[in-house]
């Protein structure tokens, strides 16, 4: 039996962050889904990304899934880099090197899916 309830809320109304990691410019993420609502599987992040601005490139162990709302950007790899825009649908494989770049004059959205780890 799930002891959360269901949760709907407008994304404005979650509390928005400044994303600090190093090699990090102009972002923010809102979580809009996570662990703390009792989400077992994933995560639900809003990330905006100023122009200019840019997120650390990284990897790490999991994938993400991204839906990119609003404006337009990059997704840097260690292979290729590809151009995003509004309604476009990004795979980002675990363990690729990867790096999300704001090149327009308005802001760059994407909502971000990530799994939620496991702890035995």
């Amino acid at each position: 039996m799930n002891t959360f309830p269901i949760k709907i809320i407008n994304f404005k109304n979650v509390r928005i962050g400044e994303v600090k990691e190093p090699g990090t410019q102009g972002v923010t993420v809102r979580w809009l889904i996570s662990q703390k609502d009792g989400a077992p599987n994933f995560a639900m992040r809003i990330f905006e990304v100023e122009p200019s601005g840019f997120t650390p490139y990284h990897k790490h162990a999991w994938e993400h899934e991204v839906f990119i709302l609003e404006g337009r950007g990059i997704l840097v790899t260690g292979e290729k880099n590809f151009p995003l825009k509004k309604g476009d649908a990004v795979f980002v494989p675990p363990d690729e090197n990867h790096q999300f770049k704001n090149d327009s004059n308005e802001k760059f959205v994407f909502i971000c899916l990530i799994p939620i780890e496991k702890r035995p």
